[in-house]
Order: C-alpha cells, then structure tokens, then sequence
C-alpha cells in the first residue's frame, strides 16, 4: 500500500467534494493499493497559519507519492509551493489536470514551462467536459455522469500512480541524508517535531526503497 498526498485547491464545496470524491474512487479503483492523503482532513482551524503550513510539508514529505492538481485557469500557488517541495525530496509525483482550457507559455503541457520537465514526474491531462458530455449521451442523469467522470479519471490516475510507484529515485546514496537534513532545516518549521519527522520519513522511504 502507498500513501499518496493529494495537493490542490480546498477554498470552495467545489474543491473539497471533488478532493474527496476522486480520493475515494482512487482508493476503490486501486482496491486500496493507494490510499490518497487529503489536507482539507487534517486541518484544524484553530491552528495558526504556520501550523497549518508545517503539518502540510511534514504530511506530504511522508507520503510515497504525490498528486497536483493543476486545474484552474491560474495554478494554485500553494499546490506549485508543494509539488517543488515533492521534486527537493525526489517524490514520484502525478500532475493531473481535468481543465480543458489551455494557458502557459509551451507547446507541451498547459502551464508554465518552469513547472514542468522534471524527473520522476508523470503528467495526466483529461477533457472532463468531453468525458461528462459522452456519458450524458449514453442516458445516464448528471449525477450518474458526474460520478462516472470521477470513476474515469481514478482509472487514469491509478494508471500513473502505478508507473511512479516503480521508477527508480533520481537522488543518489550519498544525497539522500544530507538533503532531507536541510528540507528538515530549510522551511523554518515552528511546530515542534516537524524537523525529526522528516528525518523520520526518509528512514521509513529506504525501507520501502523509494530512495537508496
């Protein structure tokens, strides 16, 4: 079983029912081989804001693979802030986007060139309007197709997550302690034990060896 960070937007019903409801068909679709790890569940709002930042890294630093939602006309800032923390600690990472509006500066993937071309990386761009009209046509209720979309897009997502979860680290031996140290030093964690947790991940990622 792998734990997956699930990264992307979690201001509107919106974010946290589609967060939730792909995270679930993931789970289903995989029959629990990844199990998706969702911030909109952890957060307690009596935190301070530095609280809610540090649990997110040392949460997503834990995890054996990533998902980013890059959906939205703008990537969200905070998704992008973490999926370059995943890439500092060599995480195999799934960008998946269901927009099908198009935005960025290339000719390959839709947004900035700067987040994209990186090593242990797989991108997934889905039309979901075209996968929601198909199944509309097929006399399923909004609802059905909606449910169906989400089901397809699980499959996919599942597919990426299983080649991530065999590609071979890109840090070497010699990297691996050294630069979880500084992850561990870097952020400027106010919550305590954050630093010794990543510490702690890095033990737990060679024994699965996700890293050398």
């Amino acid at each position: 079983m792998f734990l997956v960070y699930f990264a992307g937007e979690l201001f509107s019903s919106k974010h946290l029912v589609g967060n939730a409801a792909l995270a679930d068909a993931i789970a289903k679709a995989s029959n629990l081989n990844f199990i998706c790890v969702l911030p909109q569940a952890l957060e307690e709002r009596n935190m301070s804001a530095h609280d809610i930042r540090d649990q997110d890294i040392v949460t997503l630093i834990g995890c054996d693979l990533a998902i980013f939602n890059f959906d939205g006309p703008e990537l969200d800032s905070g998704t992008v802030a973490e999926f370059f923390f995943a890439k500092f600690a060599d995480i195999p990472s799934l960008l998946l986007r269901t927009d099908f509006r198009r935005g960025g500066d290339q000719g390959d993937d839709p947004w900035n060139l700067m987040v994209s071309f990186y090593p242990r990386t797989q991108t997934l761009c889905l039309n979901s309007m075209e996968l929601y009209k198909k199944s509309l046509s097929l006399g399923m209720s909004p609802v059905q197709a909606g449910q169906n979309l989400v089901e397809q897009v699980a499959l996919e997502a599942v597919k990426g997550l299983e080649l991530l979860s065999q590609s071979a680290p890109t840090i070497s031996n010699e990297l691996t302690e050294p630069v979880f140290r500084w992850i561990s030093k870097m952020p400027g964690f106010n919550s305590s034990g954050s630093s010794e947790k990543v510490m702690a991940a890095l033990i737990a990622k060679k024994a699965k060896r996700l890293l050398p």
